[in-house]
């Protein structure tokens, strides 16, 4: 006789034991139509797991997250059955849930093409329509072995060996075609739906090893509407528009060789933009007491050892051995420099806090299927910030550390910004009474910073809690940036210490800050957010005089000095290009201004302005437009 204890309080007594389906219908037909999933005591199960003792029941359905993973990782399967109906020699692998879709791995000789897609989307129709029931078997482990292996499936028998011994080798069958699979699923094909779509084909390695075969990945989305499914779509054409690889191509400012995987090639624009957000940050925090600092780029083996860096990110330091057989290491960030810098001379109550800032270059190895452009790259230079305090010091100086990463992001265009907060994991360092006081400070931050955020219980860092800032972009996309980290561990690992007024020597709490993440990956979010049409300030190429012909060649260098000392930055075109392929070539560099001129402005000592995606053209003294824009530049963040 279960007692099925629901969300709102309210309990269901049953006789015998029940279903999720049963339970459903219970509460209202309309529900039980609805239901895709159940949780029991907070484990997710399938609608006709049954239930035999008191618990909490939770019904999902497709309004829900994790119902709609569940449409997502059923419509997975339905790619993987359509994939073998059509290629039965296809070796099937993992195919998990991802942000707004789901992919399936496949092991097949011959390349999926286009046409492919096609057919496999057509037969995965057909499955759904056949409306397959699912359901889930428990197998002992060398029945699973075997059984795939006869079938060909080696991958899946590498799968089964791996999984611990203490769990259950489940299997879930829709209609005859079957995967081994954890679940939940729902109860049968038909309950997906039809608004999917394969989106693309590229290569994978089994397992991420670069060591193991290279398989085939096929990228699907799934939705619960047809107008959801039409949306993303929208918005995937809109991001490929926006791709800042193609995007920095098209205004010259950067690129990448094979030679350096994963390495900035700065061109002169791109390296303004770069310059401009440093100089701009670096007034920022000059406001706001930060001292900055500059620590080598290569340190000693045994600095790592000490503040564990060594143990944790071993794996993905650029190491070197020298002559005399010593170990060095490119650095993988910039805190244990800064404690270096910390520890020289003696440090008082009165000094604290301490803030110190660096724009450090640091460098981590990423496997190469992980690269991508600006957003993922190997050497990259972090806006880093260790702000060294006493513990009665933690609420005031993260509240200041929020407002200064937010006022920061309004002026770059950034108003949507939701915070992550994550508290004590169960593995950790420090005193509890110490944690409690930075928890309390950290959270204090994100409540009275009055924006939307979600905690994430027991994931902060062994060493402390931590906000995550997450920007939301032009076309709805979230992007985690800024951090800000308490941290219980490094100072003590690396001695850092001050004197107390009591003249005790005390260990520092250190907050670990960064507004970007890093310099690289949000010019790559800035580049897409705003399409490539950057605000005025911070455009490397603010405006660009382009003379009719040669005879006003003159006229375009005199102006082009006064333009420059009035604190815009400007170039000449001087090409023997005619007048509508320079628009059209400076457009698409995705320049501000351009500045026409030709005998009408020689005449009248003026500039026609044609601005960015405009057809329009005005014409202004020039004395006016210095003035206009010299202005606007000036009253910039910058």
């Amino acid at each position: 006789m279960p007692n099925i204890k629901l969300p709102d309080g309210n309990s269901l007594r049953f006789d015998t034991k029940v279903t999720g389906f049963q339970i459903a219908e219970k509460i209202s037909k309309s529900l039980s139509k609805q239901a895709l999933i159940i949780s029991v005591d907070g484990n997710l199960k399938d609608l006709n797991y049954e239930i035999d003792n008191d618990c909490s029941v939770k019904i999902y359905t497709a309004k829900d997250k994790e119902g709609l993973e569940t449409i997502r990782h059923d419509t997975a399967h339905v790619l993987a059955m359509a994939v073998q109906e059509l290629f039965p020699k296809t070796q099937v692998t993992i195919g998990p849930v991802i942000d707004n879709g789901f992919y399936y791995d496949f092991a097949r000789k011959d390349p999926f093409t286009e046409e492919d897609l096609r057919k496999i989307e057509k037969k995965m129709m057909e499955i759904v329509e056949r409306d397959e029931p699912t359901h889930r078997e428990v197998w002992k482990r060398d029945k699973a072995i075997e059984h795939f292996k006869k079938a060909g499936e080696i991958y899946k028998a590498e799968i089964i060996k791996d999984i611990p011994k203490e769990e259950e080798v489940s299997v879930y069958f829709h209609g005859k075609w079957h995967d081994l699979c954890r679940g939940p699923h729902l109860s049968s094909t038909g309950k997906i739906g039809k608004f999917f779509k394969l989106t693309k084909v590229s290569g994978a390695y089994w397992r991420g090893d670069s060591n193991n075969e290279m398989l085939q990945r096929i990228y699907g989305t799934s939705w619960t509407s047809q107008k959801e499914l039409d949306e993303y779509l929208k918005r995937i054409e809109e991001a490929e528009k926006r791709d800042h690889r193609k995007l920095g191509k098209e205004m010259n400012l950067f690129h990448f060789r094979e030679e350096s995987p994963g390495s900035v090639f700065w061109h002169e624009r791109g390296w303004t933009l770069f310059q401009k957000l440093i100089d701009y940050m670096r007034n920022k925090q000059n406001e706001a007491g930060y001292k900055e600092i500059n620590t080598p780029e290569i340190l000693d083996r045994s600095l790592w050892e000490k503040s564990g860096h060594w143990e944790k990110f071993g794996a993905n330091m650029y190491t070197s051995t020298t002559p005399d057989e010593k170990i060095f290491a490119i650095k993988p960030m910039n805190c244990p420099g800064c404690v270096q810098v910390f520890n020289q001379g003696l440090k008082s109550y009165r000094d604290l806090p301490l803030k110190m800032s660096e724009f450090g270059k640091v460098h981590r190895y990423e496997p190469s299927g992980a690269l991508h452009g600006l957003l993922r790259v190997r050497a990259f230079t972090q806006d880093d910030a260790h702000i060294f305090c006493t513990e009665n010091q933690i609420t005031e100086e993260c509240l200041s550390v929020t407002n200064l990463i937010l006022n920061i992001y309004k002026d770059l265009g950034f108003e949507n910004v939701i915070l992550k907060y994550s508290d004590r994991p169960d593995i950790r360092v420090g005193d509890d009474k110490v944690w409690d006081k930075a928890e309390a400070a950290l959270l204090k931050a994100v409540t009275v910073s009055k924006l939307k955020y979600t905690i994430n219980k027991g994931e902060g860092a062994f060493y402390g809690p931590k906000i995550e800032f997450v920007l939301r972009d032009a076309i709805g996309r979230d992007w985690q940036c800024g951090t800000l980290q308490v941290d219980l561990n490094l100072p003590g690992r690396l001695g850092a210490s001050y004197v107390e007024k009591d003249g005790s020597k005390k260990v520092p709490v250190m907050l670990h800050r960064a507004l970007f993440g890093s310099l690289e990956r949000f010019i790559g979010i800035l580049i897409e957010h705003y399409a490539g049409k950057l605000p005025f300030w911070i455009s490397p190429i603010q405006a660009m005089i382009i003379p009719v012909s040669d005879e006003f060649d003159d006229y375009a260098k005199e102006i082009n000095k006064k333009i420059k000392s009035s604190g815009i930055n400007c170039e000449i075109d001087l090409k023997n290009h005619n007048l509508n392929y320079k628009i059209r070539e400076h457009s698409l560099s995705k320049i501000p201004l351009l500045l026409i001129c030709g005998k009408k402005e020689v005449d009248s000592n003026s500039v026609t302005i044609r601005k960015l995606d405009s057809t329009k053209q005005e014409n202004m003294e020039l004395k006016t437009f210095l003035k206009t824009f010299s202005a606007l530049n000036k009253a910039s963040p910058n």
